[in-house]
């Protein structure tokens, strides 16, 4: 997974905001460790590269770039959350609170039952990512 600095730095600069070394880091480092990663990896992985970062750092820019839609944020197993690079379309996932799986789903197939909840109750659903927990088919056959 990458991602597009100057596109990033360009949205960040005109929502008045800079791009630190920090937040370049930590970017970086989601990006290099792919998929859905906690904010103890993303710590372990930008700790290495600057010994004198801190956990609230990691966990503040975290929150930050999912704010500003740069990351995008899923519940994990166990009350974890994992963060991914946003992507272009939203999607969706379905996650195994056994194994930790996860399964991306289309927008779409989400998208109709947002519109049925926004229209009976009148309430605008803030839909960049949904995690759905369950059992994955593999778990359940070991169930």
């Amino acid at each position: 997974m990458s991602h597009d600095m100057p596109s990033i730095s360009a949205r960040l600069r005109q929502a008045g905001f800079r791009v630190t070394p920090q937040r370049q880091l930590i970017l970086d480092a989601v990006c290099k460790l792919g998929g859905h990663v906690t904010p103890e990896t993303v710590y372990k992985q930008v700790r290495s590269i600057t010994p004198a970062i801190n956990r609230a750092t990691v966990y503040r820019t975290l929150h930050f770039l999912t704010e500003q839609q740069i990351l995008a944020e899923m519940a994990l197993p166990n009350g974890r959350t994992g963060y991914e690079i946003a992507s272009e379309t939203p999607h969706h996932h379905l996650v195994c609170r056994q194994c930790g799986g996860t399964v991306e789903i289309a927008d779409g197939m989400i998208r109709p039952l947002a519109e049925e909840i926004e229209a009976q109750y009148n309430f605008t659903l803030d839909m960049h990512h949904i995690s759905f927990l369950g059992l994955c088919a593999e778990c359940q056959e070991e169930k």
